[in-house]
């Protein structure tokens, strides 16, 4: 896809972002996609190369959106870990399907912006104040959230204990 994006280009990939919110990734298609449009499929070939192209589009998107949300999150605050998590645990609640496609698979780094996985981390990181922690972190955090999105935990009262517990194990060590 060019860079930057076409405004109709633009156009496409938030029609397709919202396809992907309201009804999942299943949906997540050219025919879907021009559907909502109200063109032919194959007129959106002339905007964006392909269905890869137009989901690492939607994934940049989400990064940026994440990104702008973690740092807003934890800046300034005397609990940047805290901060963090539910940040991170609101915005994918907020946009489960979009959460599941930017981390269900391969990151498709050589197609992002120089420095937007970085951007995205660097939150995280400053909260722990390792690399290794904040990885460390990272997979607790996505975890969890991926067990709320699937309903796993019992309905006992214990996810919030978790959520403590987990976050207090990966406080920033000193």
């Amino acid at each position: 896809m060019a860079d930057p994006l076409s405004v109709r280009a633009r156009e496409i990939v938030a029609v397709a972002r919202d396809v992907l919110e309201r009804e999942g990734s299943d949906a997540l298609t050219m025919r879907r996609i021009a559907e909502v449009l109200g063109i032919r499929a194959p007129s959106l070939y002339k905007h964006v190369p392909g269905k890869e192209a137009l989901e690492v589009a939607i994934v940049i998107a989400g990064f940026e959106e994440a990104a702008a949300a973690f740092e807003a999150a934890t800046d300034g605050t005397p609990e940047p870990l805290a901060a963090f998590v539910e940040a991170y645990r609101a915005f994918a609640h907020g946009h489960p399907h979009l959460y599941r496609l930017m981390t269900d698979r391969p990151l498709p780094r050589a197609d992002l912006p120089p420095g937007l996985e970085e951007r995205t981390a660097a939150p995280l990181q400053r909260a722990t104040g390792d690399p290794a922690r904040a990885r460390a972190a990272w997979a607790f955090v996505h975890g969890m959230v991926l067990l709320e999105l699937t309903d796993r935990f019992p309905e006992d009262g214990m996810t919030e204990q978790a959520w403590q517990a987990g976050i207090a194990a990966m406080q920033r060590q000193e």
